[in-house]
This record gives structure tokens, sequence and C-alpha cells, in this order.
């Protein structure tokens, strides 16, 4: 909390009165500090880790499909239990210590010798776990503490922290890593990383430690009759049912090319470990330079509409990737930069919106349990996308050709998910304007 106030001074007035009438705003601020220095220092090169240590193609997409796998397996009973808890603060912090453990336990991968690969993907598989449980924590805490007023500017001043880190680390860490001659001298970097990044959650478990909670629900006791009821009630709540349809859509969409995200960055474009640091600093720099915009058109128009144009910048990514390998590698890697820099003008809006659109369909009564059920489903779809994307690249050839041909696919199907988003806006505009005209 000092750090912040030291920083408050340099913000711009009209921050400073929202940040001290909201105090809230401020430890928010911070925690998103902390989060977003921990889990991209930890997890910025987790795909570069795990080729110095030997993996290859399809080991690196279990890099993405073990630890949600994982996460399915605890996301319910985790829900459920946070529904029963009078103190969610408590589970906040505990989940921060399971994630500080995760991170330890990657850090001791090299020393597992030819089990290294294992190794490493059993410890990110319970970091993938700790993490989900922490985002289903907070989002469930987070209600009660912030009013409806206030939620979309303290998510904005939090979410320009986080986007501020997001551009900063992956900078710093690409400096590193290139500066380093040796494999095992940039292995060692990475354990380094590691443990910065428990030291930061420490941090983080401290300061979530001090918020007061102003609204309170009554928590649910876990037995078979409340699961029955929790689960009748989520099928029968049409508006959570349909924004999670659409809302998977979009995320098997965007799952689909993590893995050849990374592996067209490396094996065709032949970017080094600086400007891979590049890739994530201008995306996280342009998103920081334009959330205030795009925090005033959710005041304007709601956080759906918007949701849309994050969508169709996403949808840019995979057709500027086929412009970029197709050219030379001594213009590819530095034309990819500007192209990936101008898909994100909107992505800001991504991490903004989804929670604050989540919360409108919520069941409140079953708040933790409705998050932790449309946590599952993108869960799945970050297992399961991940794979199929290398799957379907290897089947069409696994080659230029089969990459391109890939990601025109990609592309389409971003195109429809934002068609669809569209579509449910669109219906829920309509159904506001019947309910005005009949009171």
């Amino acid at each position: 909390m000092l750090l912040f106030k030291c920083l408050l001074k340099y913000l711009p007035a009209n921050t400073r009165k929202f940040v001290r009438a909201n105090p809230v705003a401020a430890r928010y601020a911070v925690d998103g500090l902390f989060i977003a220095s921990a889990t991209n220092i930890a997890a910025n090169s987790l795909n570069l880790f795990a080729m110095r240590l030997g993996a290859n193609d399809y080991q690196l997409s279990l890099v993405q499909f073990l630890p949600q796998i994982f996460t399915l397996l605890v996301l319910i009973p985790g829900g459920l239990y946070m529904d029963s808890l009078h103190n969610k603060k408590r589970i906040v912090i505990v989940t921060l210590a399971a994630l500080m453990f995760g991170f330890l336990l990657c850090s001791l991968s090299p020393f597992a010798g030819p089990y290294s690969i294992p190794f490493f993907l059993g410890s990110i598989s319970l970091t993938g776990a700790a993490t989900a449980l922490y985002n289903i924590a907070w989002q469930s805490f987070f209600p009660g503490v912030v009013g409806l007023s206030a939620r979309n500017q303290v998510l904005t001043y939090r979410t320009r922290v986080s986007l501020f880190i997001s551009m900063l680390v992956p900078l710093l860490i690409g400096v590193v890593l290139a500066s380093i001659v040796t494999i095992n001298g940039k292995i060692i970097a990475h354990q380094v990383f590691f443990i910065c990044s428990i030291l930061l959650l420490l941090s983080a478990a401290l300061n979530f430690s001090r918020f007061r909670t102003r609204w309170a629900i009554e928590p649910k006791r876990v037995s078979l009759h409340e699961i029955k009821k929790a689960g009748k009630s989520l099928l029968h709540n049409k508006p959570f049912v349909l924004f999670a349809l659409a809302a998977l859509f979009f995320h098997m969409t965007w799952h689909f090319d993590w893995t050849l995200y990374f592996i067209g960055q490396v094996n065709y474009l032949k970017m080094n470990e600086f400007q891979l640091g590049l890739i994530p600093l201008s995306a996280a720099a342009i998103q920081l330079l334009t959330l205030k915009f795009w925090s005033r058109k959710n005041e304007r128009y709601g956080v759906v509409l918007p949701f849309t144009f994050g969508i169709l910048g996403l949808g840019l990514c995979p057709l500027f990737m086929i412009i970029a390998v197709s050219l030379p590698v001594s213009v590819g890697p530095h034309l990819f930069v500007v192209l990936h820099l101008i898909a994100h003008i909107p992505v800001c809006v991504i991490t903004l919106n989804l929670f604050q659109c989540l919360l409108q369909v919520v069941d409140e009564e079953y708040r933790s349990f409705s998050m932790s059920v449309f946590a599952c489903l993108i869960c799945l779809s970050n297992a399961v996308m991940p794979v199929a994307g290398v799957a379907l690249y290897h089947a069409l050839g696994g080659d230029i050709n089969g990459f391109r041909y890939t990601f025109g696919i990609i592309f389409v199907l971003r195109i429809v998910a934002a068609g669809l988003w569209l579509l449910r806006w669109r219906s829920q505009s309509l159904v506001s304007a019947q309910l005005q005209s009949n009171p």
C-alpha cells in the first residue's frame, strides 16, 4: 500500500480523486501489481523453459493441456466449498500459498534429470489449478467489496496496473535471457524467475489480508441437495447459459493457436528472446494506451458491445501471422511486431469486460458455483484447443503451408465468434427496449 501511495501523486488529478474516495480501488490496483508481476515473470517464458528442458512440439502443447485438465478436477468442488464459507478472503490467501508452492516445484524441475519434463508438467498442473481457484475466489469476493457503480472504474485501474506490468516484465525477461549465452545459464535464470514470483505472491497475500467485506451473502452448506439445487438453478438461468455458450465458442477460437503462435514465432519467424519479449510488450503497451477509451465506451454502451471489438482484434492476429511468415525472415519478425500491436488495439476489453459480463448473469445465491462452472468450460477449451491446433497443423502437413492453412481456419472461426457475440448484444438490446416500452 505504501508503494501505491508513493505512485499516487504521479497519477492524473481525476484518478487521484477517485482512488482517495474509493480506497478499495487502490488495494485492488496493488493486488493487480503483485499478481501481474508474479504471473508474468513465471509464466511468460514457460514454453522456452520447457524447450530448454528438452520438450518437443506435443510436449509443448501439454504445457497448456495438463494444467487445464487438472484444474477441471478441482473447480466445481472448489466453487461449492467457497459458497459454503463465511470468509472468502481466507481462501484467496490459501490459493496464493498453493500457487507459491507450485512455482517452487517448477524451479526444482531441472534437478529431476531424465524426469525433468514430467516433473515440470506436474508442477505447472498444480500452479494451473491454484491460479484458477485464486481467480474464482477473488472474483467471488469482489462483489462483496466493490459496489456495482464503481466496478468498471475499479477494474479499469486494476487492469491498467496489470497491463503496465505485462508491458515491462516480458521486455526485461527477454533482455536477461538474450544476454545469457549458455543453455544452463538460461535454465538457472528461469529458476530465479520462479523464486521472484514466489516473493511477489507473498506480498499479494499480505495485501489481500487487509481487505474488508462490505456486503455478504449467506453461505451455503455443501450437500448433495445443495449441489442438485445449484445445478438446477444454473440450467434454468437462460442469460447465463447463452452467455456461457457464446463465451465458450469465442475462447475455443482463441485457444486454438496458443501453442502454434509460439511455434510460428520460433520456427518460422526465427525470433530470439528479445524479439519474443517485444510481442507481449507491444500488446500490453497499446492496450494500456487505449484502456481509458474502452472504459468510457463501457460507461456509454455497456460491457457487451465493446467486447465484440476485442474479439475482432484477436481475429486479426492469425491473419497477420500468415502475412508475416509469408515474408522473408529479414522482414517478417519486424512487421509481425507492428501488425501484432495493431491487432491488440481493442483487446484490453476482453480482460476488462468478460468478468463484468459474467457478473451480469450469475445467480448471486450460487455465485462461486456459477463462476466455477463457467471456468470449467473455459479450462476445457484451454486444455483441448491448443492440442487440437497442433494436431490440425500436423494433419495439414506440419510445414509452412499447413501452418498457413491452420491459421486461415482460425481467422474464419474468430470472425464467426465476433458475429455470435454481436447477435447476443443485439438480442439483449431488443429485450431491454421491450421492457422499457412495457413497464
